[in-house]
């Protein structure tokens, strides 16, 4: 766990980053002069309201009411954020008057020529989008739902919704329609915005058919937008270019802090997808702290992540308006034609921030690339990484390929809370394999099976006090039952997370997967996250899923590594000698697989989520339809080789009840 440092804070962090302002204008304002991180921290987490107003304040947060006070109750759930204040979320993005003609958002698609729009152009379009939508009726805490791609209509019609006080949500058009209806079904809404289809690599998919099956079976839509993109249009539909025809008042609704901004889905491919309702204020709070003093956004940066819109990242992403950063909008596939578009395209549009994902940048480092030396990067400031567990390979082929000065901020946090939860930022040394640190105001820790604290060994990860972006809700769970059980049933009154996480004397840390994927082999836990780090030295393995079936006496169980071998490569004897001797090497004997199967892909969601529990259950014999939903996986065929695979060993194990 002593990794060695890779980089360290600037000497000019006060002067340089907006953390270190923060901590400047805390000495100047608020008489609380923090000399380090963990000072800051820890007065975070012990004043709860003393820190929540600062952010408040430090940002210019602008309410129509003031709040009463900070925490109106603390308790868990229930918690009571900003009582009485009232605002609205959209504001903050595009209600300010200066820089109108900076850039704000940059479309770059693969369906069409790049799109973009400076501040002034986003709040003329949004005004026009907001005075269509009442045209058509929709009005506070009315649902407007989405099936759109990442392109900048999409955002305006995001903001456009937000600025009525209606409540959205969104899916990409890689679902399929089962998957849409699953999620919107349950919100009820009154007006679908939609596209007759959508470009990807060199290829057109058409999702009219799919689009008429979601409208026949969401009974409560009224309207159907049509969006113009790509060669389709969608019949009996009214267009984008009517909703936006005429403009109206720039206006924003006055709304609780607590107000739906939008409704968040679960991968639901186990069953219905939570619908998690997130509130204005909590989302306007949380992504001012996270997105600045996390990533360092900026007026006059920008961010470039690429995401759907199914995902929280591209809310997230959008909440870079917030600190007058400008925002890149990527759709298609990033890495079409080859691994090095994300990194042509950062070199051409200049980012500041730049989001990746940790299997691409394993993949780039199994491609030989050097992104830093064959591209002009200099305008990265901060590389972060988010969505898996990040090895130490990959944080040593980061500082072996672009300059020294980038911040490398791995993280993770979640579409429950919609925001990080552990991450660096640019006051925390970057340590070769450790997630820095805490994010303030986060009072994370590793809890045992007894709810001990623990440091220096896994445990499950917890939340022992209030987060403004906590869910609101859950749609539909007026008794609040489905969000207890999601969160609160293992610790009462304390949040679990369901990631499996160690902490280490100094605050930094080390998350191996989730807490219910993890192995438990002859009273052992095992994190899978291991098992992946180990394989990314191996070229011939560009994916792989490890299944442990435990045994009911408590002896070691069966234990199963799948991988997906490379071009021109095969799972043969001499790969799987070679494997199990790493494992037995690096990690220990008990790591050691019982069974090495070649497969063609790994099943996951279409946010990139391995399915380790569901392969599981198929292991244990139960029907693949019974434990994931096909249309919500990325690749459905995925689940075959392991039905197969299941039905040729004769499974011994009954199917959970």
């Amino acid at each position: 766990m002593i990794g060695d440092v890779l980089w360290q804070p600037p000497a000019d962090l006060r002067r340089s980053t907006e953390i270190g302002r923060f901590m400047q204008w805390l000495a100047d304002e608020r008489g609380h002069d923090f000399a380090t991180y963990q000072e800051l921290f820890g007065w975070s987490v012990d004043d709860l309201e003393g820190f929540w107003g600062a952010v408040w304040d430090f940002f210019g947060i602008r309410a129509h009411a003031p709040y009463e006070r900070v925490l109106g109750s603390r308790t868990m759930p229930g918690a009571v954020w900003f009582p009485g204040a009232r605002l609205n979320y959209a504001e903050h993005l595009i209600g300010r008057d200066e820089d109108l003609d900076r850039i704000a958002v940059i479309g770059r698609s693969q369906t069409r020529p790049e799109v973009t729009l400076t501040f002034g152009e986003l709040r003329e379009q949004a005004a026009r989008a907001r005075a269509g939508l009442q045209r058509l009726g929709v009005k506070r805490g009315d649902r407007v739902v989405a099936y759109l791609p990442n392109i900048p209509e999409t955002l305006v019609a995001f903001i456009a919704t937000t600025s009525l006080g209606a409540i959205w949500a969104a899916c990409a058009p890689e679902f399929g329609a089962r998957s849409v209806i699953d999620r919107f079904h349950q919100i009820e809404p009154s007006v679908l915005l939609t596209v007759g289809g959508y470009g990807y690599r060199d290829r057109y998919f058409d999702k009219r058919a799919e689009v008429a099956e979601i409208r026949e079976r969401l009974h409560t839509v009224h309207n159907v937008i049509s969006v113009p993109y790509g060669e389709a249009d969608v019949p009996d539909t009214v267009s984008w270019t009517d909703v936006t025809a005429v403009s109206g008042p720039l206006e924003f609704e006055s709304v609780p802090f607590e107000h739906p901004i939008y409704v968040l889905f679960s991968s639901g491919t186990t069953g219905l997808p939570k619908a998690i309702v997130h509130g204005h204020g909590g989302q306007l709070l949380e992504h001012h702290k996270n997105q600045g003093f996390g990533w360092d956004l900026k007026p006059s940066g920008r961010i470039q992540w690429f995401t759907t819109t199914a995902w929280m990242m591209w809310n997230a992403l959008v909440s870079g308006l917030l600190l007058r950063s400008s925002i890149v909008m990527l759709d298609g596939d990033p890495n079409w034609p080859d691994l090095r578009e994300q990194w042509r395209m950062a070199e051409e549009l200049q980012p500041t921030v730049m989001g990746v994902s940790p299997p691409y940048l394993l993949a780039c480092r199994k491609g030989g690339l050097k992104p830093g030396r064959e591209f002009n990067l200099e305008s990265i400031r901060v590389l972060t990484t988010a969505g898996s567990p990040l090895p130490p390979e990959g944080y040593r082929y980061v500082y072996e390929s672009f300059d020294p000065k980038v911040l490398l901020n791995n993280g993770s946090g979640g579409t429950d809370v919609c925001t990080g939860l552990v991450q660096g930022n640019p006051a925390l040394p970057v340590y070769e394999g450790e997630i820095a640190g805490r994010c303030l105001a986060v009072d994370s820790h590793a809890f045992d099976a007894d709810g001990n604290e623990v440091i220096g060994e896994l445990g499950e990860m917890v939340i022992t006090q209030p987060m403004p972006s906590m869910p609101v809700a859950f749609w539909n769970d007026p008794e609040g039952h489905r969000y207890h059980s999601s969160y609160f049933d293992r610790y009462p009154g304390v949040w679990r997370q369901g990631d499996w996480i160690m902490f280490t004397e100094r605050g930094s840390c080390v998350i191996t997967g989730r807490s219910d994927a993890t192995l438990n082999r002859g009273g052992v836990r095992l994190g899978t996250g291991e098992f992946y780090a180990v394989l990314e030295d191996f070229p011939e393995v560009i994916d792989a899923l490890v299944v442990h079936l435990e045994d009911k006496e408590g002896g070691m169980g069966e234990l199963f590594l799948f991988l997906v071998p490379a071009e021109g490569h095969e799972v043969d004897d001499d790969l799987r000698r070679r494997i199990a001797r790493a494992l037995r090497g690096q990690l220990s004997p008990r790591h050691v697989p019982d069974s090495i199967v070649g497969v063609p892909a790994i099943p996951s969601t279409l946010t990139g989520k391995k399915l380790e529990l569901p392969v599981k259950r198929i292991l244990q014999g139960a029907a693949p339809d019974d434990v994931a939903k096909r249309d919500a996986l990325a690749r459905p065929e995925a689940l075959d080789a392991f039905v197969a695979y299941a039905s040729e060993r004769g499974s011994e194990h009954s199917a959970p009840a």
